[in-house]
């Protein structure tokens, strides 16, 4: 049945209950009933878009039931597998850092098909994540791309303590170092190099997104499209916006 279609009938279904079952036939009992039930079943078309404020709002508040231990854990149904099957319209990119104790789907409590992640050490961005992002942003018509960093974030730590990075990892610190290097012209203590840097990785990045030809910036300048840096809180599990 098509969805348009299927949202009819439960529209049906829910004023004929009213008629039917005594002391419910309020006008407040349908329009609750209706929510209640439309709210299961996806939108299509046009109606699956959202704006980026919209967006932003959803994480927030997935956040906040996370923090809050009220978690809803939505769309991780089978239903919901069904419904992805076809296709794929997240509401937003989330780049993370890889750290295995930020697993974005679960601490802005969505589910599958909701966010595109893309996740690397300190979320430093390289052609392959980019092009991952570009992907989200062009093809699935994500509004917003949130770059998502935290406290104690160890690669960003790793270029504060300094010293020989082997390997692979060299590479994180270079593109790390800038960050750090503006956060010490900022700090008046030393106790504050670790925190200043993760902010302003996050804020570099977000910057780098922003300007990233051609794609990004042009859906930018279009209005269609907002990046916005954000911090996750490892103790009490809260996002915080940074400007």
């Amino acid at each position: 049945m098509h969805l348009s279609k299927t949202k009819s009938f439960l529209l049906l279904a829910i004023k004929s209950l009213g008629k039917e079952v005594s002391g419910i036939k309020s006008p407040a009992f349908l329009s609750i009933a209706s929510e209640l039930l439309l709210s299961n079943v996806p939108a299509s078309g046009n109606e699956l878009a959202v704006t980026a404020d919209q967006a932003i709002s959803r994480l927030v508040e997935g956040n906040a039931r996370f923090a809050s231990g009220k978690a809803m854990h939505p769309d991780q149904s089978a239903e919901r597998r069904a419904e992805v099957v076809s296709s794929q319209h997240p509401f937003a990119v989330v780049l993370s850092c890889s750290d295995s104790r930020i697993p974005p789907e679960v601490i802005f409590d969505q589910g599958i098909g909701d966010i595109f992640v893309v996740r690397t050490a300190g979320q430093v961005i390289d052609d392959v994540a980019l092009g991952s992002i570009e992907y989200a942003v062009e093809h699935l018509s994500a509004p917003l791309i949130v770059v998502l960093g935290h406290d104690s974030c160890g690669a960003v730590n790793a270029t504060v303590q300094g010293g020989k990075a082997e390997g692979h990892i060299v590479s994180l610190v270079d593109a790390i170092k800038p960050a750090v290097d503006e956060a010490r012209k900022k700090i008046k203590s030393q106790d504050q190099l670790l925190s200043i840097s993760i902010d302003i990785n996050i804020k570099n990045i977000a910057k780098s997104l922003t300007s990233s030809e051609p794609i990004l910036s042009e859906y930018i300048r279009e209005g269609k499209l907002k990046v916005v840096g954000a911090r996750y809180h490892l103790d009490s599990g809260k996002m915080e916006m940074i400007k």
